[in-house]
């Protein structure tokens, strides 16, 4: 899953439920809770398994071929699989939360006041029709008032105080050198579209058939804000982000935490790019004087773009901001641009049909923009207050599982193992909710001005940001809210998160026996655990330093087992023509490989040396397996997949499923795979780093 912030699915325990089954299923578990508990059930709808295929042959299609043949991606998805469907569900105990705030917002100021105000504005389509590219002219004011590209710093810093894309981003957060205190951080940015392939790959007719329509795209919209130059200025526009594409480091190379720290003074950032005023930026920004240098991430980019500054003229680099101001801006706008960017973001880009409804748009907007004061609701209206505890007993059994782990590998010495030790030991676990919420007094809402509340919502979030500067790093901040579905490690935090949202069927059910709680929710914790180990992770010590804490041998030995999973990962084609890269989604393969070889010891260790319960035919390994092939099960649009292998570390559901299970021992054991088996690999080939 993502560590950041990444990543993201659902048919599960009851294979072809419906949201309204999966709140049955949330009241059941406060029943039994309260009363009798009936006996655990498999968690496996046979129903769902496909008698006409062998699992040694095709285990994805064994356990999912049946869901495949009957399920259509719905006609506002991209995606569709078992995270899309929980989250589908996790939308619609929102919209119950939002419409109970909606018949009670409380007073004035007050944080269900304004979620009240935040949705309410959203769903004001007359007052948004009304007001078409008005509330734009202040910030597209900003850019017609630049006279000299000496102008352009200032401008940067307040496109990006109010949200809006610059050839480069800035921020604060803990720094890996010294993880106890933040640090300015900048990096490459300022590209419409979802990698630089797409500007770059001229071999690729697919790509350059989207960049072409991208131009275009560009030109709609500039004419629409009342640009009688839209089609020139489209041309200048695409210029820039192709000269900003060549110049960018790729998705693997951003993987390099060491390559990617460069502390710079900021004395010394005219050296690097003098086309830029950077004293007048730190400045403007509200990075100095409380910051005095910056890490800075792909330092020969900002070379770069100091010479494309000086090459490109003024006129086209006030038609680029223009731009990224009307695009980012645009989901919030009257209703033919909203279409519009749809027609291209949506279907162009993901081959999506049609727009998912405003009330959930104007949802996800509302759980955006204040989303603590969502997740405190969240949390007291839907998590079960039985869940926490049984999810922590969970997690300490995985970190005791992966501790044996440690232990066993051969292929480490012991003064790497120790090191190792010490970080697991230390390992942070957030699990359901935060101890402390986020304070939103100082934003300001109002009920019938969507970009407004966009853009106190923006601006509050970077004044949130800038003024961590100069205080110690708040190791109990969350990267993710409680009503999220997805879960994250933090290298610099060394910490793992699991939200709430994600603690519910089908990943999760206090009716089910452990097999599938693991092979679905458990995965999760092998898998962030595991990205503390992973090949970027395992850069990180204890306490959340980049340190090189490996001996030689074992860096190379780790290096040979991961070189495999490059190998293996890398012949896989979701879509003919494009094949995944095995460098790019390394990390999130360690992740799922380490994570499900130490959610099977788990679930070892939690039969106390018993053996499994067998229900319904299956044994509990077997179900675990199933359980886990369930949770990749997803369905996606050609474009959409060919997003994802570009621009997403994480490998389409079907090979997550299929590549991770074949290199796991417990999975040839559990269904009698054999030399000849289409899911067979000889035990050289099989890779388990941890």
């Amino acid at each position: 899953m993502n560590r950041t912030l990444i990543s993201a699915a659902c048919c599960a325990l009851l294979a072809f439920a419906s949201p309204s089954s999966y709140a049955q299923q949330s009241a059941e578990q406060s029943a039994n809770a309260a009363g009798s508990v009936a006996a655990p059930v498999s968690g496996i709808d046979l129903k769902s398994l496909d008698p006409a295929v062998r699992p040694q042959d095709d285990f994805y299609g064994y356990v999912n071929g049946v869901w495949t043949r009957n399920t259509e991606i719905p006609a506002d998805k991209s995606v569709w699989g078992t995270y899309i469907e929980l989250r589908e569900t996790a939308q619609g105990q929102l919209k119950a939360l939002i419409d109970a705030t909606l018949k009670n917002p409380g007073k004035a100021g007050s944080d269900t006041h304004k979620i009240a105000d935040l949705y309410t504005s959203f769903m004001d389509e007359k007052a948004r029709n009304a007001a078409g590219f008005k509330p734009l002219q202040a910030d597209l004011a900003h850019v017609a008032a630049v006279k000299d590209k000496k102008d352009l710093p200032a401008l940067f810093a307040y496109l990006q105080r109010n949200g809006i894309q610059t050839p480069f981003s800035a921020g604060v957060s803990p720094d890996a050198q010294n993880p106890e205190q933040y640090t300015v951080g900048i990096s490459q940015s300022g590209l419409g579209l979802p990698d630089r392939d797409y500007y770059l790959k001229d071999d690729d007719a697919k790509l350059k058939a989207v960049r072409g329509k991208y131009q275009q795209h560009i030109a709609t919209m500039l004419g629409m804000s009342g640009d009688k130059n839209a089609a020139e200025h489209a041309a200048q526009i695409l210029d820039i982000e192709t000269r900003l594409a060549a110049a960018q480091w790729t998705r693997v190379a951003m993987r390099d935490p060491v390559k990617s720290y460069n502390r710079i003074e900021f004395s010394k950032f005219a050296e690097l790019a003098p086309a830029f005023d950077w004293a007048t930026y730190f400045k403007a920004a509200g990075l100095a004087p409380k910051a005095a240098s910056a890490v800075v991430r792909q330092p020969d980019y900002l070379a770069s773009l100091s010479a494309t500054i000086t090459a490109v003229p003024l006129e086209a680099w006030k038609s680029y901001f223009n731009w990224r101001i009307i695009e980012s801006y645009a989901p919030y706008m009257d209703s033919a641009t909203v279409k519009e960017r749809f027609a291209f973001e949506g279907t162009v880009l993901r081959g999506t049909p049609q727009s998912e409804p405003l009330w959930q748009l104007a949802l996800r907007f509302t759980d955006s923009a204040v989303s603590d004061a969502v997740g405190k609701r969240y949390v007291e209206m839907y998590l079960p207050p039985e869940t926490k505890p049984r999810v922590m007993a969970m997690f300490n059994n995985f970190v005791a599982s992966f501790k044996d782990g440690i232990d066993k590998l051969d292929w480490m010495g012991e003064e790497t193992k120790k090191e190792a030790q010490a970080k697991l030991a230390a390992l942070k676990p957030n699990i359901a909710y935060p101890e402390k919420w986020r304070d939103y007094s100082a934003m300001k809402t109002q009920p019938h001005d969507l970009i407004a509340n966009v853009r106190a919502s923006r601006v509050w979030g970077r004044q949130q940001n800038l003024a961590k500067l100069g205080k110690p790093v708040d190791r109990e901040e969350w990267s993710m809210t409680p009503q999220t579905v997805n879960a994250s490690y933090n290298p610099l935090l060394n910490a793992i998160t699991i939200p709430a949202a994600i603690l519910q069927p089908p990943f999760f059910n206090v009716k089910a026996e452990d097999a599938v709680n693991y092979g679905l929710l458990g995965i999760t914790f092998g898998h962030e655990i595991s990205h503390a180990f992973d090949d970027s992770g395992s850069q990180y010590d204890a306490h959340g330093r980049l340190r090189n804490w490996w001996t030689a041998q074992d860096r190379t030995a780790f290096k040979a087992r991961a070189a495999g999973l490059v190998k293996q990962y890398g012949a896989y084609s979701p879509v003919p023509g494009y094949f995944i890269n095995g460098e790019l989604t390394l990390g999130e393969n360690i992740g799922d490989n380490s994570g499900l070889s130490v959610t099977y010891n788990a679930y070892e260790r939690s039969l106390g040396g018993k053996p499994s319960p067998v229900i319904d035919g299956l044994t509990g390994e077997q179900r675990l397996y199933i359980g886990f092939a369930m949770k990749w099960r997803a369905k996606l649009r050609p474009e959409a997949a060919i997003a994802q292998i570009k621009s997403d570390p994480h490998s389409p559901g079907e090979f997550r499923a299929k590549g991770t299970v074949m290199n796991q021992p417990g999975f040839y054991k559990a269904f009698d795979i054999k030399p000849g088996d289409a899911m067979y690999l000889a035990p050289e080939q099989r890779v388990i780093m941890w």
